[in-house]
């Protein structure tokens, strides 16, 4: 009884600091990946190998499992998405060497396989919408869920360069200019900023493909398990009734 009292409160404990922490630290955005989407998750294969994998490795996936899953076939796989190795089977790496990487960022880039797990597609998407300029950071920019963060905006030529705007003095909340979002857009990338949310979108669907690429399989089995459950569920309750009919009587 005490063991079980502990752990309830152990519990409790944990909620409430998750709910802290959430309340405290609110999301600029929330994101809801889409799997189920193969052409958004083939541009964001191909847009996060042209963009992230210079810096950023996969290294629990491989060229081959993403081809056969998102269905791209070999040719088009080498061309496009394989810039660190020839071997389709190979794991993903990045070309950058790690000890160059932490003497230039003062950290090796962390590998991104299971990035959304660990923090939430929400987190991953408002991360990479939310760089604005900050001229006492080393790398010129800085980032409202990552304050600190030591990764330049490799994307300012699509979204373009927003600077944080200041609440007025007095007021309780500033508004912004994107829903609450206190950044501004004050020179305009390649893309509009529509088609950088999609961009984004894109690059963490495949993102939490990646993170576990068999759940579109498992999701698959799911509604067939509960289907022969049912029926077993059918077939033993017939067998039951059979086996007492004789010791009822």
């Amino acid at each position: 009884m005490m063991r079980a009292h502990k752990l309830l409160l152990a519990i409790a404990g944990l909620m409430l600091s998750g709910s802290a922490v959430a309340a405290g630290h609110p999301l600029p955005y929330e994101y809801r990946a889409d799997t189920s989407n193969l052409a958004s998750m083939q541009r964001g294969a191909r847009d996060f190998m042209a963009y992230c994998s210079g810096c950023h490795s996969m290294k629990y996936l491989r060229y081959n499992r993403i081809g056969a899953d998102l269905q791209i076939p070999e040719d088009l796989l080498k061309s496009n998405l394989m810039f660190t190795s020839a071997k389709v089977g190979d794991q993903i790496h990045s070309a950058m060497p790690a000890d160059a990487s932490k003497a230039w960022f003062g950290q090796t880039p962390p590998d991104l396989t299971l990035e959304t797990r660990a923090r939430g597609q929400s987190w991953v998407y408002s991360y990479l919408r939310t760089f604005y300029v900050d001229g006492t950071r080393p790398m010129g920019v800085n980032n409202l869920v990552l304050p600190g963060a030591s990764m330049p905006h490799v994307l300012w030529e699509l979204q373009g360069w927003q600077v944080k705007e200041e609440a007025p003095e007095g007021a309780a909340e500033h508004e912004g200019e994107h829903h609450g979002v206190p950044l501004k857009l004050v020179q305009p990338g390649s893309l509009s900023p529509d088609e950088y949310e999609k961009f984004v979108g894109d690059i963490v669907n495949f993102m939490s493909y990646a993170a576990e690429p068999g759940k579109s399989v498992r999701m698959g089995v799911g509604p067939k398990a509960m289907v022969y459950l049912l029926l077993l569920l059918v077939l033993c309750y017939l067998l039951k009734k059979e086996f007492w009919r004789d010791i009822k009587h």
